[in-house]
């Protein structure tokens, strides 16, 4: 035991004494795991396979960076947008921080049954958040690109009030207006006789250095995030770099750099724009490790790659095996493919020499089959970092130091609780509950978006693409899982849709 005990030992007495690491997460909006030429999914041997969209879609960084480190093929968001990022910068499941839907900027989105006690106002100045905890420990913590933890006129809108030392771009809305410079990344003129689309109010803010240039918003933000990770070196300070691109969501714009790629391809005009939002971003993630290396911190900086939520690509119908085939549902749907999410984690350039690689040697190549999620970001970037949060903060997240050395974590619960209780989106007033191979789903008020069905069962192992629903012929199952699933949201303190307007939580029923 000694024996053993020594190296770790070892390794971290270095690690304690080496320059604290620097963090990067890029964050990616609405790219869901088929969102990519690297496969994710795996064969029967765990070996990873390849898709017809993984075909279509070139992302040559993402391999590059899963070729120096490891990708999980069971990662879990939630279904939108504003509850993944709350749930990153905290550590906790949507169901505890109560923002349950993406927040809209300008009014109360929780729906006509939605719980009126939901979180629409999202973070404020003062919770504790990710930046704040590591800018206490002497990190430089830096936000480039797409906020949306809160509305226009709250705290929350603007990532300053949050634990960031800078933030660019970072403001409520959860789209630009336009990916153009030469349109000010603001909604071209036509938009302004629609409803709510008055000019101005979608535009992207802090980028008006950029306004009247030909250049797309993906290139400007790495422009910008370039030039802040460069100041935090010169300065000689550790930095957290949360760099969430706008892209890849609405609306389709066309990136002219990458468009000849997919011209001759047999998708629709919306789906290849959407595939030079893709390529463009793997171009920002691309330069964003050339830039750590020509800073000379390549090797003391770990980055982590996901995305927020399933893909909104525009193929297909929303509950259907289409726009992450093989994977059924988009974002914003109650199947996988609103749920799956890319996941890469690798230091931007091995060395084993390096005190924290030694502490958390990140097995190169490799692909992690065993279920995590978002809120486990929060305590493996506070651990690396040597940050303790206060006790009276509740984390949902797990540390994935053992799965991000591929090995499996046999203390891990195989457990992931997705709570949605608004509408209207792709699938209104939902939960669902995985627990191992076992996945269940409930609709408290069954509609067109469940075939009128209350529950639904899934037996992911045998079925990963959800085609056999399984509620009727496995009722113990279906019960045991219901069980979890209400226990879960007990456990969490979860906010539930109301019988009517103004009436009373709505908890699920047993069957």
């Amino acid at each position: 035991m000694k024996r053993l005990l020594l190296p770790a030992l070892l390794a971290l007495a270095s690690a304690l004494t080496a320059a604290p690491p620097n963090l990067v997460v890029m964050l990616v909006d609405d790219m869901g795991v088929m969102d990519t030429s690297l496969p994710f999914l795996t064969d029967a041997q765990g070996r990873p396979q390849k898709h017809p969209l993984n075909e279509y879609y070139r992302t040559p960084n993402m391999e590059r960076l899963a070729a120096r480190g490891i990708r999980f093929n069971n990662f879990c968001a939630m279904s939108v947008c504003s509850p993944t990022r709350i749930s990153l910068l905290t550590g906790q499941n949507a169901a505890r921080h109560r923002a349950t839907n993406w927040i809209n900027p300008d009014q109360d989105n929780a729906g006509p049954l939605g719980p009126p006690a939901w979180n629409w106002r999202g973070l404020k100045s003062g919770d504790v958040t990710l930046p704040s905890l590591l800018r206490g420990a002497g990190y430089r913590t830096i936000h480039v690109g797409k906020g949306h933890f809160g509305p226009r006129e709250f705290e929350g809108g603007n990532p300053s009030n949050l634990g960031f030392d800078v933030n660019v771009a970072g403001a409520s809305i959860g789209a630009p207006g336009s990916y153009y410079g030469l349109q000010n990344f603001d909604r071209p003129a036509k938009a302004q006789g629609k409803a709510k689309a008055k000019r101005g109010s979608y535009a992207v803010p802090g980028m008006e250095k950029y306004h009247g240039q030909d250049i797309f918003l993906t290139e400007a933000l790495t422009i910008e995030a370039k030039s802040r990770v460069g100041e935090a070196v010169q300065a000689g300070k550790p930095f957290f770099l949360y760099f969430a691109q706008y892209a890849v969501h609405a609306p389709f714009d066309s990136d002219p750099r990458f468009a000849d790629h997919y011209k001759n391809s047999d998708k629709p005009a919306n789906a290849q724009a959407f595939a030079t939002l893709v390529e463009g971003m793997d171009k920002s993630l691309g330069d964003i490790l050339d830039h750590l290396e020509a800073l000379g911190v390549a090797d003391n900086t770990l980055v982590l790659f996901l995305g927020d939520n399933g893909s909104d690509a525009p193929l297909g119908h929303e509950h259907a095996v289409a726009c992450a085939a093989p994977l059924r549902g988009k974002k914003g749907s109650h199947y996988e493919g609103g749920m799956r999410v890319p996941f890469l984690a690798a230091w931007a350039k091995p060395d084993s020499g390096n005190a924290h690689q030694q502490r958390l040697p990140i097995t190169a190549g490799a692909i992690q089959p065993q279920l995590a999620a978002v809120p486990d970001l929060f305590p493996t970037l506070l651990g690396l970092a040597g940050v303790t949060p206060p006790a009276s903060h509740k984390v949902d997240g797990r540390k994935l130091d053992s799965l991000l050395t591929a090995k499996p974590d046999p203390q891990r619960p195989e457990t992931f609780l997705m709570h949605y209780p608004h509408a209207p989106h792709r699938s209104d007033y939902w939960t669902s509950y995985r627990d191992g191979e076992w996945k269940v789903i409930y609709h408290y008020f069954p509609g067109e978006d469940s075939g009128g069905r209350r529950y639904q069962l899934f037996h992911l192992k045998s079925d990963p693409y959800e085609q056999k629903d399984l509620a009727d012929e496995q009722p113990a199952e279906l019960a045991r899982m219901m069980r979890g699933l209400a226990a879960a949201l007990d456990a969490h303190e979860a906010v539930y849709p109301v019988a009517t307007p103004g009436g009373a939580p709505v908890k699920p029923q047993m069957p």
